[in-house]
């Protein structure tokens, strides 16, 4: 008679397992644009936000949706960009037109990562 071992563990095909390494997301490139790094974007954040969690996120490791949102309300958080002070050429006075403040963009998880948590 011959015996099964009860506890072989039965391997999974790679491509039926999901992958872990997604690549650089579009927050990484968003962040270095905007000029904010981890640390910034974990001190905006009201939640349990952490740095190895934003790390994860801007490389491309496998996160769940609620970190995503807890990112995407971090980053959109953050205060709104001061407007550029106007430069007159000299000999020129203020006509009144001062150029248009800056608009405070609000991101969505589409524009931060390319894939759902």
């Amino acid at each position: 008679m011959e015996r099964e071992n009860k506890n072989q563990v039965q391997q999974i095909p790679m491509e039926d397992s999901l992958t872990r390494d997604l690549g650089l997301q579009p927050l990484d490139a968003l962040l270095d644009e905007i000029g904010l790094n981890n640390h910034q974007l974990v001190a905006l954040s009201t939640e349990q936000l952490t740095h190895k969690q934003v790390q994860k996120a801007r490389k491309g490791k496998r996160i769940s949706v609620n970190i995503q949102r807890k990112i995407l309300r971090a980053l959109n958080a953050r205060p709104h960009p001061p407007a550029p002070a106007p430069t007159l050429p000299e000999g020129e006075s203020e006509s009144g037109d001062l150029p248009a403040p800056l608009e405070k963009k609000t991101y969505e998880l589409k524009e931060l990562f390319n894939y759902r948590g």
